[in-house]
């Protein structure tokens, strides 16, 4: 019998945040491949309209990169490097909604000098701002026995 009432762990803030390193390796390389048929397709993307749709289509990109991790299994490969999991509250898979929802708040966060990934070092629970937000938080997997 397994025992539920035991609560998962938080992720550690060091942890979140050499997940978050790794991370931009590897959305850097995503990004990189994911740009080339647009490029292809339209041609030069420095100036004018080309450049705002083809920021949309990045930023498009990522949100599927991320929301597609979360709502499958809670981890991107960076995440399971580092055993984390995003969980909504109830210790379940996120919605699309609540994936969108972090994805958003994380970009606005980012944008905003990182203040809603320094939130972390001051919230009770050490969780990012848009995971409040999004009712989301990243917990720690246990090794494997």
């Amino acid at each position: 019998m397994q025992d539920n009432a035991i609560a998962p762990v938080s992720a550690t803030f060091l942890a979140r945040v050499a997940a978050m390193i790794y991370e931009l390796l590897l959305v850097t390389a995503v990004l990189f491949v994911a740009s080339l048929p647009f490029l292809y397709l339209v041609g030069n993307a420095e100036t004018g309209w080309r450049h705002y749709v083809f920021q949309l289509y990045l930023i498009g990109v990522l949100f599927a990169y991320f929301s597609a991790f979360w709502m499958r299994s809670g981890q991107t490969l960076a995440m399971k490097t580092w055993r984390i999991r995003l969980v909504n509250l109830n210790g379940g898979r996120p919605t699309l909604r609540q994936s969108a929802l972090r994805f958003v708040f994380a970009l606005l966060g980012l944008a905003l000098a990182g203040a809603g990934f320094w939130w972390a070092l001051f919230d009770r629970d050490r969780q990012f701002l848009h995971d409040r937000l999004a009712r989301t938080r990243l917990v720690r997997v246990p090794r494997k026995a």
